[in-house]
């Protein structure tokens, strides 16, 4: 049931990229940067199978993507975030 909801978010988000209706980076907006102390926020970027959700999904740039990936693997080597889900 999980998988679903969270497979009928990405669609949303991807349906709202294509449209046009939803345009920039989510840090960009808020001029911040994705740290590993937001673990919280990290989670709305990892799948249901704790995989790290590619740009085109999340709607972040490429400048931020990277930083988010970054971010997550340090709070996953913090144990702040699981590596996988079952």
């Amino acid at each position: 049931m999980k998988s679903n909801k969270n497979r009928n978010k990405k669609l949303a988000i991807l349906r709202a990229r294509i449209k046009g209706k939803e345009k920039g980076c989510l840090f960009c907006k808020s001029k911040t940067v994705p740290r590993w102390e937001d673990s919280e926020k990290m989670k709305e970027f990892l799948s249901s199978q704790s995989k790290i959700i590619n740009r085109q999904f999340s709607g972040v740039c490429m400048k931020h993507q990277k930083m988010l990936t970054r971010a997550i693997k340090q709070a996953r080597h913090l144990a702040l975030l699981p590596f996988v889900t079952k």
